[in-house]
């Protein structure tokens, strides 16, 4: 039986600290993470109309994403302060709301997911706030990592599973 991941964020006597990574490997990293926000019937509409007095949701989200990924370390206690190489945030309509998808880039010592992460959950709080004047009933769902690469862990893939049926 393998031994189980040790977490490395304690120290010996269960105080929390920033790891070191002064001794690891600079590799490419990248990680991808995705969401999905559902919305009612109604307000998928107005979105897709484009004539929301707020302005394009998507847009407004997108841009938070990639504010978000940037301020990663602001937010999260432990993680690294990180120079990102690139930062893609797409949002896309989907049958029953608005999926995001983000990926984000570096070259150092620690991986992006944390910020892959933070770029989906701001664009998708974004979301909320642009629509919530006419659906207070959003849900932010299924925020996941999708894929990481680089580092000594190597190339993790999220396993596929089957779509929701789910409607609302």
């Amino acid at each position: 039986m393998p031994k189980p991941a040790r977490l490395t964020h304690a120290d010996a006597d269960g105080r929390l600290r920033m790891v070191d990574v002064g001794a690891k490997a600079v590799t490419v990293r990248e990680a991808v993470a995705s969401g999905h926000v559902a919305l009612a019937a109604a307000t998928r509409r107005a979105v897709r109309s484009g004539r929301l007095k707020k302005g394009d949701p998507l847009q407004a989200a997108r841009l938070a994403g990639v504010m978000a990924a940037k301020r990663t370390s602001d937010l999260i206690p432990l993680c690294h302060p990180l120079v990102l190489t690139g930062i893609d945030v797409e949002l896309s309509h989907t049958p029953r709301g608005i999926g995001i998808r983000a990926a984000v880039r570096t070259t150092g010592q620690t991986g992006v997911e944390m910020e892959a992460l933070t770029a989906v959950s701001v664009a998708a709080l974004t979301v909320y706030d642009m629509l919530k004047a006419i659906d207070k009933a959003m849900v932010i769902e299924d925020v996941r990592l999708e894929e990481k690469r680089g580092g000594r862990s190597g190339h993790y893939r999220r396993p596929a599973r089957p779509a929701r049926s789910r409607a609302r």
